[in-house]
């Protein structure tokens, strides 16, 4: 691309073949890269920076598509050239990208194995920039009849009240439970106290007649079940 001083790098400057719309509408989105699908909706980009640039920067600065889905509006508003406008389109495009992984469920969703349980949650805790403990209750034929979030914070048997953990269960006269939380650090790995808490959880849903079926804890493109494992479902 020509560089020239006080001018701005422009998508006009670029080879029309390398330009991300007309690569869009030659080849479709699928193979454009995370940059110049970015840059399409970002526009125009900044003085010393075209659109494509202006995204690969972003990207960087947030630690990829993750770190910009966990990013806030008004975080995003602060980022050289983006300003409210375009924190808002990028926003609105991630929030239709979460609709569309969730239009196609079920109303009623059944689980069949802790692949199903990652499936449902991931896209909305991958989000999440500290950990969260969500319970999802079952029904006889595995399906969730409801997801409730009982705890935000550092997830251990000493800060979470295993009374709440039952709580909605008892409510909806549910026979069994799954455990899901999330690792903001991206590694799966249950630590000593994720193990503690979830044998504290078991012991009380047999005192109460409602299964424990599992304990997912989510990271970053991968899971861990803690039955499949073996940590404290013995």
């Amino acid at each position: 691309m020509r560089i020239k001083d006080n001018t701005l790098y422009r998508i006009t400057d670029m080879e029309e073949g390398e330009r991300p719309r007309e690569r869009l509408a030659r080849y479709g989105a699928a193979h454009l890269s995370n940059p110049e699908l970015l840059a399409i909706l970002l526009r125009v980009g900044v003085e010393g920076e075209n659109a494509v640039h202006m995204a690969d920067r972003i990207l960087n600065e947030n630690h990829g598509l993750i770190g910009l889905y966990r990013t806030s509006y008004l975080e995003l508003c602060e980022q050289h050239g983006i300003g409210p406008a375009k924190a808002a389109q990028l926003l609105a495009a991630i929030e239709l990208g979460k609709r569309i992984a969730l239009a196609d469920k079920d109303t009623q969703r059944t689980i069949h194995g802790p692949q199903d349980v990652y499936d449902e949650l991931v896209y909305d805790m991958l989000a999440l920039d500290q950990e969260e403990l969500r319970v999802l209750i079952m029904d006889t034929r595995n399906h969730i009849l409801e997801i409730e979030t009982i705890y935000k914070g550092s997830v251990n048997s000493s800060q979470v009240r295993i009374a709440e953990v039952f709580k909605g269960a008892i409510r909806k006269n549910a026979t069994s439970i799954i455990i899901v939380h999330n690792h903001p650090s991206g590694d799966p790995s249950p630590s000593p106290e994720d193990k503690a808490l979830t044998r504290a959880i078991i012991q009380a849903g047999k005192l109460l007649d409602i299964d424990v079926l599992d304990h997912i804890v989510i990271g970053h493109k991968q899971f861990v079940s803690m039955k499949e494992k073996g940590f404290a479902f013995q």
